[in-house]
């Protein structure tokens, strides 16, 4: 049978999702409960990368097991995961679902907060409200949508046969009571390293460091940035994955 794992985690000690050598991850973590619970060695395939010290509050990997359980494995695997890796459920798929391929849209999220604070240190990024311009940084968030080659945003686009990325949701939202800002970006793909080049350059422009027409035009001609200001990773969450055939909030 072929199952897709909805799980969710806190990505501060590992080097993100991806099983590398000598580096603790998210995927190797995983795929080692699944061997102590089933015996065999179980390959689970994500519905994408994260970056080292990144978090998900929703991702999909999927699975192949030789038949059903005979118990609840998400409790099983929960009571063997470390604390900062929970499995939501084992949702029984076709078995030519891919957890990758077949996502249609996927969600990130980018937390930041304003005034330093020990607690949110992990699971947000702490950039200072002084000199901060939010409402040109929301003008910087609006233009996304109406472009659609991000080569500029991408660590390596060579990698790819084309940097084309529908944007359809981008916002920033600002909440002074609470000292934070919150980033919600969705598209059909992401580049890698996108996302934090993104929100990186867009602070650029809520410090003064570029202005809005300059970064409109990176989006427009594809002119390279002059350097990578990549947002920290501990504010940037996979927050939403949506496939055609699940049904899931």
């Amino acid at each position: 049978m072929k199952y897709f794992i909805h799980l969710s985690y806190k990505g501060t000690r590992y080097f993100g999702w991806q099983r590398q050598p000598n580096h603790p991850s998210v995927q190797e973590t995983l795929e080692d409960a699944l061997e102590k619970m089933t015996g065999k060695k179980i390959n689970c395939i994500g519905c994408g990368r994260t970056d080292t010290g990144v978090h998900a509050s929703q991702f999909f990997c999927h699975i192949k097991v030789d038949g059903e359980f005979g118990f609840d494995p998400v409790f099983r695997l929960n009571k063997m995961l470390p604390h900062d890796i929970a499995v939501f459920d084992l949702i029984p798929v076709d078995w030519d679902a891919h957890a990758q391929h077949d996502a249609v849209s996927r969600t990130y999220t980018y937390r930041i907060h304003t005034r330093k604070d020990a607690f949110l240190s992990e699971i947000s990024s702490f950039y200072p409200k002084e000199n901060m311009d939010v409402a040109s940084m929301q003008e910087a968030v609006s233009l996304l949508p109406q472009h659609k080659d991000y080569r500029p945003f991408c660590k390596q686009p060579n990698l790819y046969k084309n940097t084309i990325c529908k944007m359809t949701e981008a916002t920033l939202f600002f909440n002074a009571e609470k000292n934070s800002l919150v980033f919600e970006l969705t598209a059909n793909r992401f580049l890698r390293g996108m996302v934090r080049l993104l929100i990186g350059n867009i602070l650029e422009v809520g410090y003064g460091k570029m202005n809005i027409t300059d970064f409109e035009d990176h989006l427009m001609t594809g002119r390279p940035l002059p350097h990578f200001s990549a947002a920290y990773p501990q504010g940037l969450y996979l927050s939403k994955i949506i496939y055609p055939y699940l049904n899931i909030l």
